[in-house]
């Protein structure tokens, strides 16, 4: 296994350590722990493709398991937020129909021996689901900061209303981008579709 394969390894690795830390407020700072462990996991998925395009070690194991423990990553987030009460349900049921379908075309595809990547687009979905993830870890923070005592935000209830909002922007915006690179890429590979039996 490459060093490319083994950071996204790594990165499945990470999910269960800052689902941990985020559902368990008895822990202090659990917020910031699921933070650091979340970046790091979104910083592999980063360093593994440019590892893999800058080295020449792109591998068809690569081309699956990345995007497979993005999802991994993003679905793990994206339960516990709907625990949390931080969002609703909805926009897992979007993100992990268009997942589906996504793979249900990889799979087709497969099976006729060819191997499809993902594109720009689904990148850039991804992105935007990571940066919606960490924004609103953040923000979760910072109102634990102010529950510990450690830091005076003013009216809580009005500025956890705003991070609230914020953050479901965010997370809009992030289903915006899952459903059009979904449309994108099974348009793109229309044609393991026309002809799957």
């Amino acid at each position: 296994m490459n060093l490319p394969n083994k950071l996204t390894m790594l990165r499945l690795i990470l999910v269960p350590f800052y689902v941990f830390f985020l559902l368990m407020p008895a822990v202090p700072h659990h917020y910031l722990w699921a933070l650091l462990l979340f970046a790091a996991a979104a910083y592999t998925d980063h360093l593994d493709g440019k590892i893999a395009r800058q080295r020449n070690m792109v591998t068809d194991f690569g081309k699956f398991a990345d995007p497979l423990a993005d999802k991994i990553m993003i679905f793990a987030a994206l339960a516990c937020f709907i625990q949390l009460g931080l969002t609703s349900a909805v926009v897992l049921i979007i993100t992990a129909a268009r997942e589906f379908a996504v793979t249900s075309v990889r799979l087709v595809a497969a099976d006729k021996g060819k191997v499809v990547a993902a594109n720009r687009w689904g990148k850039l979905k991804t992105v935007s689901q990571m940066v919606a993830v960490l924004v609103i870890l953040l923000m979760q923070y910072l109102l634990e900061l102010h529950t510990m005592g450690l830091v005076t935000i003013g009216n809580a209830e009005a500025v956890g209303w705003w991070f609230w909002l914020v953050g479901e922007i965010l997370l809009w915006v992030s289903v915006f981008f899952t459903v059009l690179s979904g449309v994108i890429y099974l348009r793109q590979n229309f044609d393991f579709i026309k002809n799957a039996k």
